[in-house]
């Protein structure tokens, strides 16, 4: 079956965050992690077939769902869960929130590597927690945590390690060999993991493939607490449908203590979707990929004719973490922002000088707004 992502729909006057943020102005928003892409086929007759039902009480995650997530984990990730590992959380951020509550208590330590995903570094703050970051390390085509320095960061009072894997906004996949000295640190310095794998499915790289942290041995599992979600890879942002997979019975049971009655239950459509798309999604998903790395491929080779810009082979995600610092500009998403591109700030993720391109765009937006950078720079008056 073949998929359009040509041609989008038009989600300019739309309740869309997205295109909603320029409203009115000829701006290419380009920022936030969604795409504009119609979701699957598959996921739209499910929702289609749930609202048929007609009656929207509440509800619990049906049977049938939570198999099409074991057996997704199994066939995608050669991860073989017990269904009772599994928390239902209505987002991925609500469970970085709840992690940073649940380990320790106010006042601990919870130790994150920069550049990463915003809530990385507001959730320990919320949470009374003091937020310890080590800078990821540039190694000419690819980011690298800095191990020494992660281990010497780390004080009497950190409890919590989070990472970002797939990484936003580097793009890393990180390799096996990389995860388990990662945890070999958090093992020594009795350390709970919490990782954000919530672009699992949108590994670009055919020679890269992602490791579950928690898949690296018992040990390690036992002081995980994975969060996934089928929003970034099937682009159902908005329906709020997550998850977190805990194999420790205590750590689990201190998550649900955190999360009562604070943490909404997840919608009944959410649910549904999130099944069509484990079960019934994966030709979607391969046509997207083949898509995404097309896309990637452009980002790449237009920046590298951009004086004053630089970036990285993107090995997961639909992100390009571009190093603005050249163009001798005080805010780089401004300056792009001008321009007509909205870009999201590197400041906002531990890294001012650097901005972040979603390239989960047709390639005719993706191509104009690539081309409006390029005029903005060759014209930096502009």
């Amino acid at each position: 079956m073949a998929f359009d992502f040509d041609h989008p729909p038009d989600r300019r006057g739309s309740d869309s965050v997205k295109w909603g943020r320029y409203g009115g102005r000829d701006v290419l928003p380009l920022w936030v992690v969604d795409m504009d892409f119609a979701a699957p086929p598959a996921v739209l007759a499910a929702l289609h077939g749930r609202v048929d039902h007609g009656v929207f009480g509440y509800g619990d995650a049906p049977a049938s769902l939570v198999d099409a997530v074991v057996e997704s984990l199994a066939r995608d990730h050669a991860w073989r869960i017990d269904p009772q590992w599994i928390i239902w959380l209505p987002g991925l951020v609500t469970g970085l929130n709840v992690v940073c509550r649940a380990v320790g208590e106010s006042g601990d330590a919870v130790l994150t590597a920069t550049p990463v995903y915003p809530p990385f570094l507001s959730a320990p703050r919320f949470s009374g927690r003091d937020v310890i970051t080590v800078d990821l390390v540039d190694v000419g085509n690819c980011w690298q945590w800095d191990l020494a320095r992660l281990e010497s960061a780390i004080t009497p009072r950190t409890r919590l390690l989070m990472l970002c894997n797939p990484h936003n906004p580097v793009g890393r996949a990180f390799t096996r060999a990389e995860l388990t000295a990662i945890a070999e640190i958090a093992e020594r310095h009795d350390l709970v993991i919490c990782s954000d794998e919530i672009h699992c499915g949108l590994v670009l790289d055919e020679r890269a493939h992602h490791v579950p942290m928690a898949t690296l041995d018992q040990g390690i599992a036992d002081r995980c607490v994975t969060l996934m979600a089928p929003s970034k890879t099937w682009n159902i942002p908005g329906l709020g449908c997550s998850f977190a997979v805990v194999s420790n019975a205590r750590l689990r049971r201190r998550l649900l203590e955190v999360m009562r009655g604070i943490v909404p239950h997840v919608n009944v459509l959410g649910f549904a979707a999130t099944e069509a798309a484990y079960r019934d999604g994966s030709a979607w998903r391969e046509a997207l990929l083949a898509y995404l790395r097309s896309n990637a491929r452009c980002v790449l080779g237009a920046i590298a004719r951009m004086p004053g810009l630089s970036s990285w082979p993107v090995e997961a995600t639909y992100l390009a973490w571009i190093d603005a610092r050249g163009l001798g500009v005080d805010n780089p998403a401004r300056f792009f922002e001008q321009a007509g591109v909205g870009l999201s700030d590197g400041a906002d993720f531990g890294a001012p000088g650097f901005v972040r391109l979603n390239f989960g765009c047709c390639r005719s937006t993706l191509e104009e707004a690539l081309a409006r950078m390029g005029r903005a720079i060759g014209n930096p008056k502009h």
